[in-house]
């Protein structure tokens, strides 16, 4: 299974940028997609972005499209979440999740079809 390691979170002012990064170890096969979620108090987490390990073909919710950018490293098996134009709409834990057989396609992410996840890390978009 992989272990799953987010950074990058933090407080920031409404315009603000921030860079997330996860951390993927600990796997014994290839995962194929890493994702990344957020859940803000007292809402349904939500699938924010996605980038398929093999052909980097990504997905992004409409709300973030054109702000957030999803990228990666394979050789050092890191996958970056750059956050632009920050929104106090866009303050939640956000978390990363891997799986090993899931490609990121259009339609939108679900939890449940990524088996390994991350601790999360705080996101917070206030003046």
């Amino acid at each position: 299974q992989v272990q799953l390691v987010e950074s990058g979170g933090g407080l920031v002012q409404p315009g603000g940028s921030l860079r997330l990064s996860c951390a993927a170890s600990g796997f014994a096969f290839d995962y194929s997609a890493i994702g990344w979620f957020r859940q803000a108090p007292g809402k349904k987490r939500e699938g924010v972005a996605c980038i398929t390990r093999s052909d980097g073909h990504t997905y992004y919710e409409d709300s973030v499209k054109g702000r957030f950018t999803i990228s990666k490293e394979t050789a050092k098996n890191m996958v970056y979440l750059q956050m632009n134009s920050l929104k106090p709409e866009d303050t939640a834990v956000y978390y990363c999740a891997a799986d090993e057989d899931y490609y990121c396609s259009d339609y939108a992410l679900d939890g449940a079809d990524f088996r390994s996840w991350g601790q999360g890390t705080q996101v917070t978009v206030s003046s």
